[in-house]
């Protein structure tokens, strides 16, 4: 008689992270695709890598498929870009990909790896020497956008994709679990200077997204506009997961309050909506950045941003007094935490 198996226990929390990832991209047109993990040293030249980036730090592989491609990749957009070109050499022009996989990030000084003996099995301590010379293998996914991101038709204009439509499928891929990052501006090869966002998830990197630099463009012979994003989907998986309860929905009226604060171009938005949101307690139900103002009268190397604070109770209608109260408190912690000031 056969043995009975085990029941199965379903998908674990990461596989759901991942399938639900890979469910939002593909529902949002783009095409999963799968490629070799394995990338010539030139990838990172081409990248434009600054020479102490880890990056650069690649796993030679010892018996490569090929010998123009040795190393094992350290990003993933590395290689998604290289199915971009493939698919644009057959005329596909308007594109969007997205791969879920796997990159190797050699530890510098890590200790090799140990030959073991066939013969016999190995011991605790020769596991653990084997272990230890494993290079971390994080999980990543990388995204690929160029080309028209919206075709013509007769009632509408065609829109060709750009750094926003990056950024926002980057959110996307948080906001899948229940995850909101933190979105500053950074400087980040191969992302070009001016229009690349970094994410932050709890003060960790989260990755980055927007256009890609135009000299790695040219050394890959891609288009001029190819926007992208690469997230590390451990750092997501480690921040999801937690249970989120349903709140009843209060019936009764919205309290609405809009503030415009000036602060240095150097903080960024979401921080100072972080910190409205903290000042503005539990009667905060919505807040919404929906103004950028910079010129006169606001200082030079300054900037304004209005913000829609939308703020309700559930068991009462809220007074003047307690909306102006919670708007102030909202103000005040953004100017102890930020340096913005309320805009005269």
């Amino acid at each position: 008689m056969l043995p009975t198996p085990p029941p199965g226990r379903g998908l674990t929390h990461s596989q759901r992270v991942r399938r639900s990832v890979a469910r939002a991209l593909a529902e949002h047109g783009l095409v999963e695709v799968l490629t070799y993990p394995f990338v010539s040293g030139s990838i990172h030249d081409a990248f434009g890598l600054p020479d102490d980036d880890q990056r650069r730090n690649a796993l030679r592989v010892a018996n490569p498929l090929s010998e123009e491609l040795p190393y094992l990749r350290t990003s993933v957009l590395s290689t998604l870009i290289d199915a971009l070109r493939r698919n644009i050499s057959r005329g596909f022009n308007d594109l969007g990909l997205f791969e879920i996989g796997l990159v190797t990030r050699p530890i510098p000084g890590a200790p090799p790896a140990p030959a073991l003996p066939v013969g016999q099995l190995p011991s605790d301590a020769e596991l653990k020497r084997l272990a230890d010379a494993v290079p971390p293998q994080p999980r990543r996914v990388a995204i690929v956008l160029t080309g028209l991101r919206e075709p013509g038709g007769w009632n509408s204009p065609a829109r060709p994709a750009d750094w926003s439509d990056a950024l926002e499928l980057a959110l996307l891929v948080a906001r899948t679990v229940n995850v909101e990052p933190v979105v500053v501006q950074d400087v980040h090869a191969p992302w070009h200077p001016g229009r690349c966002a970094r994410l932050e998830i709890g003060g960790e990197l989260f990755g980055h997204a927007g256009e890609l630099h135009p000299k790695p463009l040219a050394a890959l012979d891609l288009p001029p506009r190819v926007v992208a994003a690469e997230l590390d989907l451990g750092v997501l998986i480690a921040a999801s997961g937690r249970v989120v309860e349903a709140q009843p929905l209060s019936t009764f009226p919205l309290a609405k309050e809009d503030v415009a604060l000036v602060a240095d171009l150097s903080v960024p938005a979401a921080a100072i909506q972080a910190a409205l949101a903290e000042g503005a307690g539990e009667l905060l139900e919505s807040i919404r950045l929906f103004d950028v103002y910079t010129g006169p009268p606001v200082p030079e190397g300054k900037r304004s941003l209005a913000f829609a604070l939308r703020l309700r109770a559930p068991d009462r209608t809220l007074t003047a007094g307690e909306a102006v109260a919670a708007r102030d408190a909202a103000v005040a912690a953004a100017t102890a935490a930020t340096g913005a000031v309320l805009r005269s």
